[in-house]
């Protein structure tokens, strides 16, 4: 168990750059862009000017959903290339060898690999993303109050936000990294056979699949078959929206807790425990395939 935690940390170590030095340097890009916007009065801090318009509760809710949107966009861009790149690096960087001599199996290699895409790096571009909202609330608060409505009432308010939301983008990143497995593993799988082709590849294969039903099957045009469909489905992360409509709507206030509970139980399970059984399926082939292939 020990080497298998090595490995999971050997992944955090080689691709430590996009997963927490890079959205490190993003956050102080932002901190500093925030705090020059407001020195040269490009915000308007007055309660009659543009402050007034992020005071209320809502404001602060659709900020910190809009920033933690950008971070997870982010996460799965790093997180797609990742997975097409960072299986393939052992043999890129001819240490193929190395870990054919290790007492180490090819399937654990590979499934540390996809932990380690599941845990700790998206882990700590989550850590990275609660501290980027935490400075952009602390700013905010701390303008509001040089401009004189900051209040301790404010203060909790914002605190209670911030813990309300910072669960809901916890739930909604775990499910969302549980509903992605299949397509991490199926992007990880093909990049330890093709490396880097692995990329094209992956957006190519769903056309190809949905391509290759229509000429068997027949139907209107290839993204028009079941194919395509499931595949679609499968791409969207299920979100119940009744909660978030009536809150857009100003029928009512923003709960979390109704969110995470609907959404918990409306989330496809079924299709979860699918995506895993699937995931470990083609990482068994893959190892398969590193563990016979020739090591350079």
């Amino acid at each position: 168990m020990k080497a298998f935690f090595a490995l999971v940390h050997r992944e955090f170590i080689e691709h430590r750059g996009a997963f927490l030095i890079a959205p490190l340097v993003l956050v102080v890009v932002v901190f500093a862009l925030t705090l020059l916007a407001f020195s040269v009065d490009r915000l308007d801090t007055r309660m009659t000017g543009q402050l007034s318009f992020v005071v209320p509760n809502w404001a602060f809710e659709a900020g910190f959903a809009g920033l933690a949107g950008g971070w997870l966009a982010y996460l799965g861009f790093v997180l797609f290339f990742y997975c097409a790149d960072g299986f393939a690096a052992d043999k890129r960087n001819n240490a193929m060898l190395f870990w054919k001599s290790m007492p180490v199996t090819d399937f654990k290699v590979l499934l540390s690999k996809i932990v380690a895409a599941l845990t700790i790096l998206p882990g700590s571009v989550f850590g990275v993303a609660l501290i980027s909202l935490l400075i952009l609330f602390g700013v905010t608060y701390v303008t509001a109050t040089i401009a004189g409505p900051g209040t301790p009432e404010l203060l909790g308010t914002i605190v209670g936000i911030y813990g309300q939301m910072a669960w809901v983008f916890l739930v909604v990143l775990v499910c969302g990294l549980l509903w992605y497995l299949p397509y991490m593993a199926l992007v990880g799988a093909m990049g330890s056979a093709v490396g880097r082709w692995a990329i094209p590849l992956a957006l190519l294969l769903p056309t190809v699949l949905s391509a290759l039903e229509w000429v068997t099957l027949g139907g209107i045009h290839p993204f028009d078959t079941h194919t395509w469909h499931y595949l679609t489905y499968r791409s969207t992360l299920p979100v119940s929206e009744a909660h978030l409509d009536r809150v857009f709507e100003g029928q009512e206030p923003f709960n979390s807790a109704l969110f995470v509970t609907d959404f918990l139980q409306k989330f496809d399970w079924l299709q979860v425990g699918i995506g895993a059984v699937f995931a470990l399926v083609v990482l068994y082939l893959a190892a398969e395939y590193r563990r016979r292939a020739p090591a350079n």
